[in-house]
């Protein structure tokens, strides 16, 4: 099985939790109950629907006289893991240390790791035909390993408590060695309005649990696809009137044949509930690199605006 493949088998089966909105216990995930989750029914309210259509085709594609960012890795010393972290860094065309940038840190999901997101959705290629058509603000990109242990290898069995419990553990790395070091190196805006903080699947938990609990670190907020990681609504947004004051962007999105999709359905209902401003888009797909390509694409253009 190539590795990418592979990748994508195991962030298909995200942990799963028998409380319909609750926050899986590490302890207890496991890839039968993952698979149960992906099996149970679907539930489509009349407003689960597409906000945008399929993103043009040749998309993801590299055009002929495209300027092209680059992709670089990056390392940085960990505090919580006690050890030295790769990352890999989009930077796009004409990069200048003389310009600031905004940065979109791109969470991967269970199985993967900083490459997950390389090898599934193209997102420099994204960047580089949206910049070139003018549809998105140059932005630096920063892909990490969101599993913070020692070890953080994409290996082995993915729902081991360890490495569940990792995903958890990576917000005081984000927090308080990524994100520092990264602003350490680049050239970058450093205010809550020019960060934004994305994910897949595992890292779309993540993105709700890490972004929504820090509003003063991300103003801009876009998970694809959110895993049973994900905390309660009430709990992520305990104050729904502040963060609607804070949020510049609240971006939700799953496919409507996606088992996944009621953790997404329940932040959506609860922020519609509470009048916090967001956008919803519920598309044709599963739980696939198709949608999670297709909404960086939509995302991204929103981006920093």
């Amino acid at each position: 099985m190539k590795r990418s493949t592979q990748a994508l088998a195991l962030c298909l089966l995200a942990a799963a939790t028998p409380a319909l909105h609750a926050q899986e216990d590490p302890a207890q995930v496991s890839d039968q109950r993952a698979r149960a989750n992906f099996a149970r029914p679907i539930e489509l309210a009349a407003d689960d629907v597409r906000a945008f259509p399929e993103p043009p085709a040749g998309f993801k594609t590299p055009r002929a006289g495209v300027a092209q960012g680059r992709v670089e890795a990056f390392e940085y010393d960990s505090t919580v893991t006690g050890t030295r972290r790769k990352a890999n860094v989009y930077l796009p065309p004409d990069y200048s240390p003389e310009t600031k940038y905004p940065v979109l840190y791109l969470l991967h999901g269970i199985g993967g790791d900083e490459n997950e997101w390389l090898s599934f959705a193209s997102p420099a290629v994204i960047l580089d035909n949206l910049l070139a058509d003018g549809k998105a603000v140059p932005m630096i990109v920063v892909l990490p390993n969101g599993r913070a242990m020692a070890d953080d290898r994409a290996i082995g069995n993915p729902f081991e408590p360890e490495k569940a419990a990792a995903f958890g553990k990576f917000e005081g790395d984000l927090l308080d060695c990524l994100i520092p070091a990264i602003e350490a190196k680049y050239s970058t805006h450093t205010d809550r309005e020019h960060r934004a903080l994305a994910g897949l699947s595992m890292g779309g938990g993540q993105t709700f649990n890490f972004g929504l609990g820090n509003l003063d670190t991300f103003a801009w907020v876009g998970a694809f696809s959110a895993a049973p990681n994900t905390k309660p609504p009430a709990e992520l947004l305990p104050n729904p009137a502040a963060a609607s004051k804070q949020l510049k962007l609240l971006y939700i999105s799953c496919g409507n044949k996606d088992g996944l999709i009621n953790f997404s359905q329940a932040v959506h209902r609860y922020a519609k509930e509470h009048n916090v401003p967001h956008l919803w888009n519920v598309d044709d797909h599963g739980h696939d690199p198709e949608t999670w390509a297709s909404n960086l694409f939509h995302f991204s253009q929103r981006l920093f605006r």
